[in-house]
């Protein structure tokens, strides 16, 4: 057989193989899917990629083939169209239906997703640009938002720390207060939760405090195992009289100056949120602490460390003196 004929007879088994593709795939998108219950509700949190998408309709309770959406939505070119939200899904959708509907933004209800760790500043903001929610705070000061939702801290002026991260649901035109009167009042149930539950001889006087203590575990560390000991460190500090030394604290007291790195000046530049030239709980807190932090501030771990080090690797290394301390250091941050 020549060579032109056996080049021939692979082009073609290429086309039918694509054809094959093609078909399977439409089949596949057009199929009616099962779904146990009937009748479900699947979130679409904001800012998900294309991947994650797949995976919490997955977990939602919508069986759609991870790789096949994919390459459904990428042919279509709808993968930068698609909108977070709740979306209803009952059995006998299709998986191209279930891409249409999420494209379209046909949701159930809206969504506002709070990230552990955000300032009070960055969920106002992210509120402030939510276009389903009808923003009546956004002329508000902190603390003419604080009386307006009935916070019992309107008063301090400041709504640091007092929002729970989580995602929050609601009907489009739903007033911006009405979320952040929920996530205060969510935060107020996990804070005195996690209060009652809380070890003996925590060196807090009141849930307050200890959520102060919360915010900083979490801009401490993002590894949840960390937590407690890091929770412990800080306590133990407390105990003895040793000032925290925490630069998530400085950071957060310098506001608009802080450009992406501490200086040694920024260190001895005294503020109310430095906690290396005041002793004690920085006024507030900083940032708003998830259920993890909230609960290793109030279940720290049994230890007698009184120091820790980034490895680098998100993970840290706790050390009891100072001179193991310094070691660890010039091994980790020196690379000595």
């Amino acid at each position: 057989m020549s060579l032109f004929k056996k080049c021939l007879i692979a082009g073609s088994t290429v086309v039918v193989l694509a054809a094959a593709a093609i078909a399977g795939g439409y089949h596949w998108a057009t199929s009616p899917l099962e779904l146990n219950p009937a009748q479900l509700d699947v979130t679409v949190k904001p800012h998900s990629s294309l991947r994650s998408v797949t995976l919490q309709l997955n977990r939602g309770g919508v069986p759609v083939e991870p790789e096949l959406f994919v390459i459904m939505t990428r042919l279509l070119g709808l993968q930068s169209e698609l909108k977070s939200g709740n979306y209803e899904f009952k059995t006998g959708v299709t998986p191209y239906e279930v891409l249409q509907k999420i494209a379209r933004g046909d949701v159930n209800e809206y969504v506002a997703t709070i990230i552990e760790g955000w300032t009070f500043k960055r969920m106002r903001a992210e509120l402030d640009a939510n276009p389903a929610l009808r923003h009546d705070s956004v002329a508000m000061s902190d603390a003419q938002l604080m009386s307006a939702i009935g916070a019992l801290e309107a008063s301090i002026g400041n709504g640091e720390g007092l929002f729970f991260p989580d995602t929050y649901l609601f009907d489009k035109n739903t007033s911006d207060l009405d979320v952040y009167r929920r996530a205060y009042r969510l935060m107020h149930a996990r804070l005195d939760e996690a209060w009652l539950a809380r070890a003996p001889n925590l060196p807090y006087r009141t849930p307050y405090e200890a959520l102060i203590m919360a915010s900083i575990i979490e801009k401490e560390t993002g590894k949840k195992s960390d937590r407690p000991m890091v929770a412990a460190v800080f306590a133990n500090r407390l105990r003895v009289g040793m000032p925290l030394q925490t630069d998530p604290t400085v950071i957060y007291g310098m506001a608009e100056a802080y450009a992406g790195h501490i200086r040694k000046k920024d260190l001895q530049t005294d503020t109310p949120y430095n906690t290396y030239t005041r002793m004690g709980l920085p006024p507030t807190p900083i940032s708003l602490p998830g259920v993890a932090s909230l609960q290793a501030a109030m279940n720290p771990a049994q230890t007698s460390a009184l120091y820790f080090v980034s490895r680098g690797d998100g993970s840290s290394i706790f050390s009891d003196t100072l001179g193991d301390h310094n070691k660890a250091v010039d091994k980790y941050i020196r690379g000595q």
